[in-house]
């Protein structure tokens, strides 16, 4: 699991200086339902699918 989680978004509330997440969980949401086939498709940059 990762470490750390990053956030360009410094308007949010879980926003940390350094661009860190302090959320306690992170939810990545489909535009598609429940798949996708690229981070395009996903509100996550770092979704790479399932091989």
């Amino acid at each position: 699991m990762a470490q750390d989680v990053l956030c360009a978004v410094s308007s949010c509330f879980f926003w940390e200086n350094g661009n860190k997440c302090g959320a306690d969980s992170i939810y990545v949401v489909s535009q598609l339902g429940n798949e996708a086939s690229h981070s395009s498709e996903t509100d996550c940059k770092t979704f790479v699918p399932k091989s």
